[in-house]
């Protein structure tokens, strides 16, 4: 009930802001010299409406993967059934439950020393090939598009301009 309450809000939703942005395409009788150059009012119903629909797109699917989830479940002859024992803490008595103690694989999946110094050059290959991709190639790119430029030659060999002449001064002299 609650997807469905949830989709029906969103779809509401969405439709009305859909419906009140739409009538900014609706031409209007006001003059275009009193018309602002920004309409607030009219960005912020078409950023709601378009937010509101994103989300019903990304929800609908997200709803539909937890009513799913959410199926009454069943205690048939598969489900595993723990013993519960009563412990004694520092404060109180709690109960646990005990089931079957799972551990995880603690066997060494990585390669011998023998071989990964084998193979150390391939790698060393690798990143030198890495580093000159990232770092030489843009920086060679770059001078040989401004190999023809002769702006900065203009800028650094640049003719200090003279200072002007002092004014005449107005007087008797």
């Amino acid at each position: 009930i609650y997807s469905t309450m949830a989709k029906l809000s969103t779809a509401i939703v969405s439709l009305a802001l859909l419906i009140n942005g739409a009538s900014a395409l609706v031409p209007s009788n006001v003059p275009k010299t009193k018309r602002p150059a920004f309409d607030a009012t009219r960005a912020a119903t078409n950023t709601m409406a378009a937010a509101s629909i994103a989300s019903a797109l990304v929800i609908g699917p997200m709803a539909d993967a937890i009513d799913m989830t959410m199926d009454t479940p069943s205690f048939g002859s598969s489900s595993l059934v723990a013993e519960r024992v009563t412990r004694e803490g520092l404060y109180r008595e709690y109960d646990v439950d005990l089931g079957d103690q799972v551990y995880d694989n603690a066997d060494s999946t990585y390669k011998s020393a023998k071989e990964t110094k084998s193979k150390k050059g391939k790698y060393t290959a690798l990143i030198a090939v890495l580093v000159v991709g990232s770092f030489i190639i843009p920086m060679a790119q770059y001078f040989w598009y401004v190999k023809d430029d002769d702006s900065s030659d203009k800028f650094f060999n640049k003719v200090p301009e003279p200072e002007p002449e002092p004014p005449k001064k107005k007087g008797w002299f």
